[in-house]
């Protein structure tokens, strides 16, 4: 596994040299979500999509 660290380092390295401050928070914290996401895959952590329709339904 890589060091937070270096997987933001890399994240930052990879956008262009003009980008802004609040985009490169942006970047780090889509990153972050998407690892979430994936890991609670990985652990059967998700619900069906019947039960996110109802759940949108609520909202």
């Amino acid at each position: 596994m890589t060091a937070p660290k270096q997987v933001a380092k890399n994240i930052i390295d990879s956008l262009p040299e003009d980008t802004s401050y609040d985009e490169i928070l942006k970047e780090l914290a889509f990153d972050k979500m998407i690892q979430n996401g994936l890991k609670n895959s990985n652990d059967n952590k998700t619900i069906s999509n019947e039960e996110m329709k109802n759940k949108i339904k609520q909202w």
